[in-house]
This record gives structure tokens, C-alpha cells and sequence, in this order.
């Protein structure tokens, strides 16, 4: 009977304390961490210039690196679009995706194969918006804010002829009147053609019986928050292709 016990299979147990393992694991790699940029730090000089002299302004004056994108942002939109909606919503969106994802499988973590889309979302729009901003505005941008290639030496006497105008006035409205309604249609038909591209994408990738599922309240959050999102690249490229400064010009905001 002690022989047949013995050759039974006892259940495994697959978890493991956190005390001590995790945080023996954590505590090795913090030390490893320190040591290295301790090492660091001896060995290599920081990059620091002169000291701030008010009478000689820097030439481009540039924010540290982890402000960059946001200064780089202020070139494509108004600074209350580019210093507060913007980062508002990214804060927003990135707290949101937990909430709208319906997805039962696996959750507590964050794998790619049960969150593929969440993943890559997150992924394009800190990874391939945020930090292309910070790399534009660190590597790029020269002297007076001008856009520089790698190779191209930084001319501090570059001037670039930039003729920046509103879009209702490229396409040739000069009432100020006509050219709001023109604005707030064009800003309102982005938004529906958005919409429907992403109701089409989530029909043809997932299912009517999704949308149904996941109900129309999270699919307009998701929706409306992944719109807003994609207006970057498309004022990025308004801008580069075309100087277009603005879309809604008013006395109170600028779109």
C-alpha cells in the first residue's frame, strides 16, 4: 500500500512566496543596477555646458529629453492642444484600456498573445508617437527650431521661408465666417470617417457579435480616444507636406 502511495502523482504546487525569492531577485538586480551606474558615473563625464549666461541665449533652446516630445508637438499644434488635451488623454487612454477590454483570458497579466491589440496600441502610441517626437526633437531639430538631417551640418544662419497658413485659407475661404463652418465640418467629418474605419476594422478583424459584446459604450471610448490618437501623424503630415498651421482659427482656440 506504501508502494502504491508512493507511486500516485501528488498535485505540484506551481507558486512560489514572494518572500524570499521575488525580492532576493529584485534586491540582486537594484544592486547590480547601482554598481553599474555608480561605475558609470566615475568613468564618464556628464554632458554639461557653461553655465546659464542670460545674455546668450542657446541656439535651438531645447527642454531635457523627456520633455522634448512635448516641445516638438507645440510646433504642429496650439500649445493648450499640445501642453494639456493631449497628455490629458494619453494619461487617460493608457488608464482606460484595462476597463474596455472584455477579454476574460488571462486576466491579472499582460501577455501578447491574449492582448495583442492593447499591446500593440500602447506600443504605437508611446513607442512610435512619443518617442519618435523625443528622437525628432533631440537628433533633427538645429538651430531656430529648423529641421536638420543627420549629415546636414547646423547652420545657426539657416533661414527656412516657411509659409504657414490656416487650412480654410489654403483652400481658399477668406470669410471668417464660412471658413469656421468649413473648419468645424472638416474637423467633424474626421472624426465620423474615423469612426466608421474603425467600426469596419473591428467588424472585418473580430465580428458584429464583438461590437455586441463589448457594447457601444466602450467602442466609442476606444473609438474616440484611438481618433484622437491618429491626428498627430495626420497634422504631422499637414504640416511637413503642406505648412498648414491650423484647421479651426477662432479669437478664443485654434484647432
Amino acid at each position: 500500500m506504501a508502494e502504491a502511495a508512493h507511486e500516485r502523482k501528488l498535485p505540484v504546487d506551481d507558486k512560489v512566496h514572494t518572500w524570499p525569492h521575488l525580492v532576493r531577485m529584485e534586491f540582486l538586480v537594484a544592486l547590480f543596477v547601482m554598481v553599474v551606474l555608480t561605475l558609470w558615473s566615475i568613468t564618464i563625464d556628464a554632458p554639461l555646458e557653461e553655465p546659464a549666461n542670460p545674455t546668450r541665449t542657446p541656439n535651438p533652446s531645447k527642454a531635457p529629453w523627456y520633455f522634448l516630445g512635448l516641445q516638438e508637438m507645440l510646433v504642429y499644434f496650439d500649445p493648450w492642444h499640445a501642453g494639456v488635451v493631449l497628455p490629458t488623454f494619453i494619461i487617460i487612454g493608457l488608464m482606460v484600456i484595462p476597463y474596455i477590454d472584455i477579454n476574460p483570458k488571462g486576466n491579472g497579466y499582460y501577455c501578447f498573445k491574449e492582448r495583442k491589440w492593447e499591446i500593440l496600441t500602447f506600443f504605437f502610441g508611446f513607442h512610435v508617437l512619443w518617442i519618435v517626437m523625443i528622437i525628432i526633437g533631440t537628433f533633427f531639430r538645429g538651430p531656430g527650431w529648423n529641421l536638420f538631417w543627420p549629415w546636414q551640418k547646423w547652420d545657426p544662419h539657416k533661414v527656412v521661408a516657411l509659409t504657414n497658413v490656416d487650412l480654410p485659407y489654403l483652400l481658399g475661404f477668406r470669410d471668417y465666417w464660412l471658413s469656421a463652418a468649413f473648419s468645424l465640418a472638416a474637423i467633424g467629418a474626421y472624426f465620423v470617417v474615423g469612426m466608421a474605419l474603425f467600426y469596419m476594422f473591428v467588424v472585418k478583424v473580430k465580428g458584429k457579435e464583438f461590437i455586441e459584446r463589448w457594447g457601444m459604450v466602450r467602442f466609442n471610448i476606444a473609438g474616440i480616444l484611438l481618433v484622437l490618437m491618429m491626428s498627430l501623424p495626420v497634422k504631422m503630415f499637414l504640416r511637413l507636406a503642406f505648412n498648414v498651421k491650423y484647421i479651426l482659427v477662432t479669437p478664443w482656440i485654434n484647432v
